[in-house]
């Protein structure tokens, strides 16, 4: 992203990046805001640091921002990416049919993962994270560029507090586990390591910068960027490429920037496109290919159909693993002379059909239609007299849990209540 509000992520990344020692410029590191609906942050050595406007959407002041960037820069100072690149090499050893999903295992994405628990024998391939070492180590260091700047280092705990308090919330929404394990999530275990980054800030204090980070953060998109397709509960809707469809009940979905992840108990799933010549039986083969990579995998049926008045071919295959027969489904639309999407789904053997409901909500949708999408964003809002967490909580611009997502968004606990003249957060909806 550029802009203002990417200058100023900017801004705050180098200076605090700077305390690490592995530069004496902050023009050495490189800072980028990335346009992502997800809460994630990450740096690689050479001085590229990374972070996503939805999770700066949920930090409320400058120090968390400076925190999780300094922990980010704090991995790349303590050498753990080579580590963990040298971890991932020596447990590379997969099965001759667990690289059957060797395609999108490389993508590390929902079917990936799933394919990793189905076919792996070394379950931690390619998810493999920080350690919980290495993540407490990090969080140190983290908090020491936070002190030498002049930071409140207190900081690195309370974002740790929201990220879970979040995390808690997402999968209570979605209808699933909140706890994950460790090799699922790049960030282990927020809630436990805040209270070891809060024992490691001790009796300090500095700076917050609370308000100037609020005015410089309003404003920017919350959730799904239309541009890259809206989750809205069960619905994902894309108003550029025009196109939407429905999950099944107990799924939930992942929005990528090229591909829209379905998550359940009984298999998972993913839209995306590529490479289309006008011939959907060799878009089918090829998107099996992809997912088959050294395994060459191909249809074992084919079924021509239309639905909703997409011409449509659906391609199907049985692959037997030492843990049981598995289903991979791919279910290719064609939109245009030069433009398909496809479904690609794992299941377990005979369950596949559990996404039939989904593969026949696809539809193209209108020009009104995709008018209609608009994208949410943040609206810092300060605090007047009478003003209630009820109140404020009703101006959020969801038809559900208003409440508990405006006390996440703004750090709140349970019981806390508004200040009349502080700044707080909502979601609004705006072009």
């Amino acid at each position: 992203m550029t802009g203002p509000q990417a200058d100023y992520i900017k801004q705050v990344g180098q200076n605090i990046a700077v305390q690490s020692g592995l530069s004496n410029s902050a023009s050495a590191f490189n800072v980028t805001l990335l346009n992502s609906s997800v809460n994630n942050a990450f740096a690689i050595p050479g001085g590229y640091v990374y972070v996503t406007r939805q999770l700066v959407a949920l930090m409320n002041n400058e120090a968390e921002l400076a925190g999780v960037l300094g922990h980010e820069v704090g991995h790349v100072a303590a050498r753990h990416s080579k580590q963990r690149q040298n971890a991932a090499t020596r447990n590379s050893v997969l099965g001759a049919l667990g690289s059957i999903l060797s395609g999108v295992l490389l993508g590390n994405n929902a079917l990936g993962q799933l394919g990793q628990q189905v076919f792996s024998t070394a379950p931690q391939l390619l998810t493999l994270k920080y350690s919980r070492k290495q993540e407490t180590e990090a969080d140190r260091l983290g908090v020491q560029y936070l002190r030498n700047a002049g930071y409140d280092p207190h900081a690195m705990a309370t974002v740790l507090q929201s990220l879970a308090a979040q995390e808690a919330l997402d999968a209570r929404l979605a209808g699933r586990d909140a706890t994950l394990p460790e090799w699922a999530s790049s960030h282990p275990d927020p809630a436990s390591r805040a209270q070891g980054a809060n024992s490691l800030a001790g009796n300090l204090t500095g700076v917050t910068n609370r308000d100037t980070f609020l005015t410089r953060i309003d404003g920017v998109i919350y959730g799904d960027d239309p541009h890259q397709g809206v989750v809205e509960g069960n619905t994902f809707i894309h108003p550029d490429l025009r196109l939407t469809f429905t999950v099944p009940q107990g799924y939930y979905m992942v929005n990528g920037s090229t591909e829209v992840s379905v998550n359940g108990q009984s298999g998972q799933a993913q839209l995306t496109t590529a490479a289309f010549d006008g011939n959907l039986e060799n878009y089918v083969r090829q998107a099996f290919q992809t997912i088959g990579g050294r395994n060459q995998l191909a249809p074992q049926n084919l079924q021509r159909t239309r639905i909703n008045g997409l011409e449509t071919l659906i391609g199907t295959s049985r692959v037997n693993s030492s843990q049981g027969a598995v289903d991979v489904t791919v279910v290719a639309y064609q939109f245009a002379n030069n433009q398909a999407y496809h479904f690609a789904s794992i299941a377990p053997a005979g369950q596949a059909a559990v996404f039939n409901p989904m593969y026949n909500s696809m539809r193209r949708i209108s020009a009104q239609e995709a008018a209609q999408v608009i994208p949410r964003r943040i609206d810092v809002v300060t605090a007047r007299s009478g003003d209630t967490v009820q109140s404020l909580a009703n101006r959020m611009a969801y038809s559900d849990a208003q409440m508990d997502r405006f006390r996440v968004l703004n750090g709140l606990s349970a019981n806390a209540q508004v200040v009349p003249g502080e700044k707080y957060k909502i979601v609004v909806r705006g072009s």
